[in-house]
């Protein structure tokens, strides 16, 4: 029988294909992600643990979607910061404009090596994420990445 912990994760792979596929379609991809202390992201934008962030063409620099983490340049509040996740971290990557991506489930270690170590069904199950339209969310002016525009954007709500 074949182990499944000898391959590496598809999750890398994924999020290139679903950040390609928003691209090449004219949406903007936006990356919910689980914050602990391997994730380097300005903490004043981080509500409950999760941080949204848009690694569009136009919000990010220098954008890397690496097998291990996700690495660029993003402006929040006017002030350039250095992002870097552990694509463990990674809880969706969705398109902005209509919800449509993939959620993940979060695996049981944290940091670089949990990218490639599945966590037992039976130790931590997997919630289940859904993208909600939101239709009345204020919109911030403040620049950040994850700035929504008119209309609302979509957003993901857990169910367990």
């Amino acid at each position: 029988m074949i182990d499944a912990s000898e391959f590496p994760s598809t999750r890398p792979y994924l999020i290139r294909a679903l950040y390609e596929w928003c691209t090449d379609n004219g949406f903007t991809p936006y990356v919910a992600v689980l914050v602990d202390e391997t994730v380097r992201v300005p903490n004043e934008y981080v509500k409950d643990g999760e941080i949204v962030l848009n690694i569009s063409f136009d919000a990010t620099s220098a954008l890397k979607l690496g097998n291990e983490f996700i690495e660029f340049k993003g402006r929040f509040g006017g002030v350039a910061r250095d992002i870097l996740v552990p694509v463990g971290r990674v809880l969706a990557i969705y398109a902005r404009e209509n919800g449509q991506g993939m959620a993940f489930p979060m695996l049981a270690a944290s940091g670089a090596s949990s990218a490639t170590q599945p966590a037992a069904a039976e130790d931590n199950p997997a919630p289940v994420v859904t993208l909600t339209s939101v239709s009345s969310s204020p919109a911030r002016d403040d620049g950040g990445p994850d700035t929504p525009r008119p209309g609302g954007r979509p957003s993901l709500t857990r169910i367990k």
